[in-house]
């Protein structure tokens, strides 16, 4: 039987079927496209999640700019404020690290995209701080990343993961979605609670532009995985409390797509609107490239 699913609700019913936690048919679904065995899809996951966590210390101990200079030593100033801030230590912390993997991304070092290159930040950094919150073993955030890697799936079937196609919403607000469901998973919540963290998370980010200022994947970007990780943080615990979204997931995951669709062009990873075409944008992309950026 091969494990075929196209929407949450669809991977959730399965999964309740067949007996088995949802991230198994995450799993089953990868061995059965690749043709490859339950431990070789297990091991690329793990190699993943190191390269995560190679990302997250790296970022937090450089000051490394990036070739355009837009950014660069963020993740540092906010993980010193960890204990010291409104927030607390636990959302600082995922706050930083979120911005530590994307920066470096903007300096050209080594990443995972997930989903995309853009929001590189989000999920590793609230699973490797719910973690070490809970004690939890690397086989357990492995498991919350095939839980993740199938939310993601199936947003990129039914909408998109591309700010080019869908906003900034398709990028940041899929991988809230994804990280707001793998903490639900990290913390033993029902599959209908993962469903509800996703749709809590990706719900308030709908209509996000995507708008690179000089076309770089920099501003707003490396601080904007910072506030979205925090954001799938909430997302996870007002779920966790019981807290549900009017508007099941695959509805919510239907109205990204739909607003997605009726998003302007400038809006949607063009650099020709929003942040992008601002005065002091504009003055940063002549300095880098020697023109404006939507010239």
């Amino acid at each position: 039987m091969m494990t075929e699913f196209n929407t949450l609700a669809e991977l959730m019913a399965q999964a309740a079927e067949r007996k088995l936690p949802p991230y198994e048919l995450v799993i089953r679904r990868e061995m059965e496209t690749r043709a490859v065995s339950r431990a070789a899809v297990w091991s690329a996951m793990q190699k993943n999640w190191r390269v995560m966590q190679a990302a997250m210390a790296k970022g937090l101990r450089s000051e490394e700019r990036s070739l355009s200079g837009l950014t660069g030593g963020d993740a540092k100033r906010i993980f010193s404020r960890r204990q010291q801030g409104f927030l607390g230590e636990a959302a600082l912390t995922a706050a930083a690290r979120a911005v530590a993997v994307s920066e470096v991304n903007a300096a050209m070092g080594r990443i995972v995209a997930c989903p995309t290159a853009g929001s590189c930040g989000i999920v590793p950094a609230v699973l490797q701080t719910a973690a070490e919150q809970r004690g939890s073993h690397e086989d357990e955030i492995v498991a919350a990343l095939f839980m993740a890697a199938g939310i993601g799936m199936v947003v990129e079937q039914n909408a998109c993961i591309a700010g080019a196609a869908g906003g900034c919403q398709a990028e940041c607000g899929t991988a809230a979605g994804m990280a707001a469901g793998a903490l639900v998973q990290l913390a033993g919540g029902a599959p209908p609670v993962i469903c509800e963290g996703v749709a809590l998370a990706m719900k308030n980010l709908l209509g996000l532009a995507c708008d690179p200022v000089a076309g770089l994947v920099e501003v707003p970007c490396v601080k904007r995985n910072g506030f979205v990780a925090v954001h799938a943080m909430v997302a996870a615990d007002m779920a966790l409390a019981g807290v549900c979204s009017v508007i099941p997931v695959d509805e919510v995951i239907g109205a990204m797509q739909e607003i997605g669709r009726l998003m302007p062009a400038a809006l949607r990873e063009t650099a020709a609107g929003g942040l992008a075409v601002t005065p002091t944008a504009q003055a940063a992309a002549r300095r880098i490239f020697g023109k404006s950026s939507c010239s």
